[in-house]
């Protein structure tokens, strides 16, 4: 059972939904951000201002205090992850640790947990910095499964879509539609998957006591074409889109990738999780963002 929860990353994006869902459990809440965000919680929640790439600031923060549950939405590194497992040591019954679908190549065929094993990776120490950031992720859950004393699951979401996404990644192809602009994509039939943001948060949730643990592929079931999307914003806006070969970064789209990119969902579905699907929510979201 889950009393208590510390968050990194929780003011903004699906951080937020995470917040909420642990609030409506009635679990003890403590948020660590940097404190430059305002966030909405009032007295809900306890605050931990840190430094994440700092082992003596989240010491310092942290103290004696231990957590039946950490959420770490803001990892990026190895040496980041190596911090974590120092401070947390004994600390903290799980640890959930954001990572991503981008810890795999491009793939025509949905990838599999097993074709990325931290377990087996070299680790290069660096800072978020020194790596890109799929390496960056590859790094991290290679610590956290090699050197962590305590169980650690690790979602490996795709891209994550909402009403408030920061990035503003899908309302640029809407907004790019509805102006009458090209948009550029090198291979407009590469598959995609996708997961909403109060689904990540949900999900995030799930893994705090769900009998499962190691990385874990999570995202909308369903699958979509970078044309077939390209159709709900077309149908949406009312207007034709202009799809033109890979260009200047200005033009290009950010989900144009030269192949396919998506995830086998069974060892979380096996599990007991049940993903939205698809194409019920996306094309809405679509509709939302005009």
């Amino acid at each position: 059972m889950m009393k208590t929860a510390l968050v990194f990353g929780g003011t903004r994006f699906f951080g937020k939904h995470l917040v909420k869902g642990l609030l409506e459990q009635g679990v003890d809440v403590t948020i660590a951000t940097r404190g430059q965000t305002q966030d909405e919680y009032g007295d809900r929640v306890r605050r931990l201002i840190v430094d994440r790439g700092n082992k003596e600031s989240i010491l310092a923060a942290v103290g004696d205090h231990s957590y039946d549950v950490v959420f770490d939405n803001i990892c990026y590194s190895s040496n980041e992850a190596q911090i974590a497992v120092e401070v947390f040591a004994g600390k903290v019954g799980r640890y959930v640790f954001t990572s991503t679908l981008s810890v795999y190549g491009l793939s025509e065929e949905p990838h599999g947990e097993a074709d990325y094993d931290g377990r087996q990776e070299p680790i290069k120490w660096g800072n978020a910095t020194d790596f890109t950031y799929n390496e960056g992720k590859r790094q991290a859950e290679a610590v956290f499964f090699q050197h962590a004393t305590f169980p650690v699951v690790a979602p490996r979401f795709p891209v994550v879509l909402g009403v408030d996404d920061y990035t503003k990644r899908l309302n640029l192809h809407v907004e790019r539609v509805q102006e009458g602009l090209p948009i550029g994509m090198p291979y407009p039939e590469s598959r995609q998957g996708f997961i909403n943001s109060s689904e990540a948060g949900k999900f995030l949730l799930w893994c705090a006591t769900a009998d499962i643990e190691g990385p874990v592929n999570a995202a909308a079931s369903g699958t979509v074409t970078l044309r077939e999307m390209m159709q709900w914003v077309e149908e949406a806006v009312g207007k034709q889109a202009s799809i033109v070969p890979d260009t200047a970064p200005e033009v290009r789209s950010p989900f144009g990738l030269p192949g396919s990119y998506y995830m086998n969902l069974e060892k979380a579905e096996r599990a007991g999780y049940e993903f939205s699907k698809l194409e019920e929510w996306l094309p809405q979201l679509i509709r939302e963002l005009l």
